[in-house]
C-alpha cells in the first residue's frame, strides 16, 4: 500500500472532525454573513502570506535525500507567490479593511497553525512542510467550489463579480495540485519523515478547524 493511501486512512478522520464543526457545515452548506466573510478572508490572508516563506525553510532543509521534494517545493513556490494579494484583492471587494487584514494579526488558532508549520519545517523534519500542503489543498479541492458559492448566496453576490478570487481559482488550482502531491508523497519511505507528514497533517486539521470555534471571526475586519 502507497504512503498516500497510509496518509489518507490515517488522517480522514481529521477530515471529517473538520467538516462537523458547526460553522464549517454551516459555510458549506449556507455560506456566511458579509461579516464574516470578511473576517475569514483576513485570517486566509496571513495563511497564504506565510504560505511561500514555510515551503522555503522547508526546502532549504531537504538534504539530497530528499531532493524531489526540494525541487516539487520550489516549484511550487513559484506557482503560489503573490497570491495573497488575490485574498486582499477579494477583501477589497467585499468592502473589507485591506489595511486592517495587512497590520493586525489573525486569529489565535491561525497564528499556532503558522508558528507550528515554522517549527516544524525547521525544527522537526522538513517533510512535514507536506502535510499543511495536503490538509491545505484538501480543503481547497474538496470544498472551496462550494464555499464559495455558498456565500455568494448569502451574501446576494455572484462569484464573477468579485471576492471570489483566492477560493474560485484555488478550488480547480489544487485538484491539479493534489494529483503532483500524490505521486510525490508515494517516493517517500522514510519512517521519520512519513511521520512528520502524518502529525502535520492532523495539527494542521485541527488548528484550521479552530478557526471556526465559539468566538471565531472576532477580528476587527469584519466590520
Amino acid at each position: 500500500m502507497s504512503f498516500f493511501i497510509t496518509l489518507v486512512e490515517m488522517t480522514d478522520a481529521n477530515r471529517r472532525e473538520l467538516e462537523n464543526v458547526p460553522k464549517v457545515h454551516s459555510m458549506i452548506h449556507h455560506g456566511l454573513t458579509l461579516a464574516e466573510y470578511r473576517a475569514f478572508l483576513h485570517d486566509l490572508y496571513h495563511i497564504v502570506w506565510h504560505f511561500c516563506p514555510v515551503m522555503a525553510v522547508a526546502a532549504a532543509r531537504c538534504d539530497d535525500g530528499f531532493r524531489g521534494v526540494r525541487y516539487e517545493l520550489y516549484e511550487r513556490i513559484e506557482e503560489e507567490k503573490n497570491h495573497e494579494t488575490w485574498v486582499l484583492e477579494d477583501i477589497e471587494a467585499v468592502g473589507g479593511d485591506v489595511q486592517a487584514a495587512r497590520s493586525e494579526a489573525p486569529s489565535v488558532p491561525v497564528q499556532a497553525m503558522i508558528g507550528f508549520n515554522y517549527y516544524s519545517a525547521e525544527r522537526v523534519h522538513p517533510c512535514s512542510v507536506l502535510g499543511m500542503l495536503y490538509m491545505l489543498e484538501v480543503v481547497s479541492s474538496v470544498y472551496g467550489g462550494r464555499v464559495s458559492d455558498s456565500i455568494a448566496r448569502a451574501i446576494g453576490r455572484d462569484v464573477d463579480s468579485g471576492g471570489f478570487k483566492f477560493l474560485s481559482s484555488h478550488a480547480t488550482m489544487d485538484v491539479e495540485h493534489m494529483a503532483k502531491l500524490n505521486k510525490l508523497v508515494k517516493t517517500i519511505d522514510d519512517p521519520a519523515a512519513q511521520a512528520s507528514i502524518i502529525n502535520s497533517t492532523r495539527v494542521n486539521f485541527y488548528q484550521f478547524s479552530q478557526m471556526f470555534g465559539e468566538g471565531g471571526f472576532t477580528s476587527s475586519v469584519a466590520g
